[in-house]
């Protein structure tokens, strides 16, 4: 894998309520990219934040039709990626 692809594949992490609660079971949420495959996904949060990575989930997520000005029209499509780092292991996505 080309470490510059890697580096640019997680682009921001998700913080809501919902992922608030996943992190009490080593689960995070991020925002990637759509061309992204899950080994590279894997190997970024590795390499960026310094855990070992037990699973990668992955969905995309379809964009919103949305009235723009009286016409129709979609917002574009995007990627989420569910990690869960091994036990006793943690990302502070707050200093992200």
């Amino acid at each position: 894998m080309n470490q510059e692809r890697v580096l640019k594949t997680l682009l921001a992490p998700l913080v809501s309520e919902k992922t608030a609660m996943l992190s009490a079971n080593n689960q995070y949420a991020f925002k990637v990219r759509v061309d992204s495959n899950k080994k590279e996904i894997k190997a970024a949060v590795e390499l960026l934040f310094g855990v070992n990575v037990v699973n990668v989930t992955t969905s995309v997520v379809k964009g919103k039709k949305k009235v723009f000005k009286g016409k129709i029209g979609r917002r574009v499509n995007w990627k989420k990626a569910m990690v869960k780092v091994s036990e006793g292991q943690m990302i502070d996505v707050s200093a992200s």
